[in-house]
């Protein structure tokens, strides 16, 4: 299977993932607003969700897809399954201990950690312990997910671990029909999604789960050891978890800040929603298998191959976000008019949530590319380096948003996270370079640059077409006709910047077609 078909299936299931986040925060939107049940519902949804990152998705698409994959090449799939039994056992045992552990330490980590803004008003306090007690074994869940999903993409079988997200957002889509069938009040509807949660993480493990099964591996409980396979996977872990969750511990910095403003923090996350769309389909995507591919590659001693992968990945990555990123900008005003302003979600709540989307569009391309140059360090065993970077990046998001926020509001929160991912992407890529693992390659440059042009070119004929479109998209006209006037204004974009792009040779067909053809181990 080519490299473009395997993104197109992570990122198709990704896609239909995020749609279905769409459509739960829109039902949101309109159910909680921007008001203080929304903020509390956000604040205690957050913290499992930085957990997850940091112990799951982090931690093992770094550390353990390197390692089971060395395996699948020295010992077989049969060493494959031994060294995944070790480790489940470890992990799920370790799981336990630092669930208990935040379960009782869970009112500290609100007052000091998650939303110490909350501090003065008890009874918003209290509430958010309790919702986050609630949602936090959804930890556990995601943890032993991301391991299974981890030996599914080094297997080469990439749906299932894709497509599970997809039932966090049906569950919570049905919790909110339910609460608006039953006529919940708001207190209720953030009850009733906390435990939507934890019935969505169980649901996600079991899709994985019979994933590893259906790809032919069974695996069992062995009582926890240290063994030499474990111990190299804590070393790489412990960095790679921190690294992993980089955008999640700047969100966490920035929900603190912003716990101080009413509304602030549900205004952060609506706006996080939309640009998680373009970052899920191709960031997530691509990080997710270029990792086990370049593991292989340079497992089997093919540094040119590796090198191939690296760069037309980040080839690909360009081509798809410098347009997003612009239209992002541009758009930011009418997409979260159509997506929210209904019920409880005002025209003035409009207003402020674009200004965080516009800033957000600048750093998505800096998001993604992390999620293409960091597996480049992964896949070598080194954790290390990108955590360093992280800890800068994590650095320069405090003081900018402690500074700004004062100045901008939530949109100052915003524009730390974007100049603290791309400094973090630029630094990646310069470390890369340095060490000779990336070679440098002008046709590269030369595309980026067209590529720009391309989305400037696609920016302004945007901007030229947008108040032609302004009547469709008035608040007072139905729905059906903003969505659509917003879809044509979307199709008009890429009927100017794909022609564009291939015309004056910013993306030729060579780089679709560009593929590393892998048959998946035979279990």
């Amino acid at each position: 299977m080519s490299l473009v078909r395997k993104f197109a299936t992570v990122g198709g299931a990704t896609l239909g993932s995020r749609l279905f986040g769409f459509a739960r925060e829109t039902m949101m939107a309109a159910a909680l607003g921007t008001g203080p049940m929304a903020d509390v519902f956000y604040a205690a949804f957050r913290f499992p969700n930085l957990f997850r990152r940091l112990f799951a998705e982090g931690a093992f698409n770094a550390a353990f897809v390197p390692l089971f994959s060395k395996e699948i090449e020295t010992n077989g799939v049969d060493g494959a399954r031994r060294f995944s039994e070790e480790v489940f056992g470890v992990l799920f045992s370790v799981l336990m201990l630092i669930t208990i552990a935040m379960e009782l330490a869970m009112p500290w980590l609100v007052d000091w950690i998650i939303a110490p803004g909350f501090a003065d008003d008890p009874e918003k306090s209290a509430l958010t312990v309790r919702l986050a007690a609630v949602m936090f074994p959804y930890l556990m869940c995601m943890s032993l997910t991301a391991m299974m999903s981890g030996m599914l993409n080094s297997l080469h079988y990439f749906f299932a671990a894709a497509i599970a997200p997809v039932f966090l957002n049906i569950v919570m889509i049905a919790a909110l029909g339910y609460a608006w069938w039953s006529g919940a009040d708001a207190l209720l509807t953030a009850w009733y999604l906390s435990w939507s949660v934890l019935v969505a993480g169980v649901l996600q493990l079991s899709v994985v789960y019979f994933g590893v099964r259906h790809a032919g591996i069974r695996i069992g409980f062995r009582r926890p050891r240290m063994t030499p396979n474990v111990k190299r996977l804590l070393v790489l872990a412990v960095p790679a978890a921190i690294t992993g969750g980089v955008t999640q511990i700047n969100q966490v910095i920035g929900q603190a800040i912003a716990s101080t403003k009413d509304g602030a923090i549900a205004a952060l996350q609506y706006a996080d929603r939309i640009y998680q769309l373009p970052l899920g389909v191709v960031g997530v995507a691509v990080g997710v298998v270029l990792l086990p591919e370049l593991s292989r590659a340079l497992k089997g001693g093919h540094m040119k191959e590796a090198a191939g992968i690296q760069n037309r990945s980040l080839e690909f990555v360009l081509f798809l976000t410098l347009p997003a990123a612009v239209g992002l900008w541009i758009l930011s005003e009418p997409i979260i008019r159509v997506l929210y302003e209904r019920g409880a979600f005002s025209a003035e709540n409009s207003a402020v949530v674009a200004s965080i989307l516009a800033v957000y569009g600048i750093g998505l391309p800096g998001f993604v590319l992390i999620k293409a140059l960091q597996p480049g360090f992964y896949a070598r065993e080194d954790t290390r380096t990108p955590m360093r970077f992280t800890i800068v990046s994590v650095v320069v998001n405090s003081v900018l948003a402690i500074a700004l926020f004062p100045i901008l509001a939530e949109q100052g929160i915003a524009t730390a996270e974007a100049t603290a991912g791309w400094i973090n992407a630029t630094l990646l890529f310069s470390a890369l370079l340095w060490r000779g693992d990336l070679p440098w390659e002008w046709a590269l440059l030369r595309r980026t640059l067209l590529l720009l042009v391309s989305a400037g070119m696609m920016g302004a004929a945007l901007v030229y077409a947008l108040p032609y479109a302004a009547p469709w998209l008035a608040p007072e006209v139905s729905l059906l006709q903003q969505v659509a006037a917003l879809a044509c204004l979307l199709v008009f974009a890429m009927l100017v910047y794909f022609p564009v792009a291939f015309i004056i040779g910013g993306a030729d067909s060579g780089m679709i077609r560009r593929n590393l053809k892998r048959k998946p181990p035979k279990v």
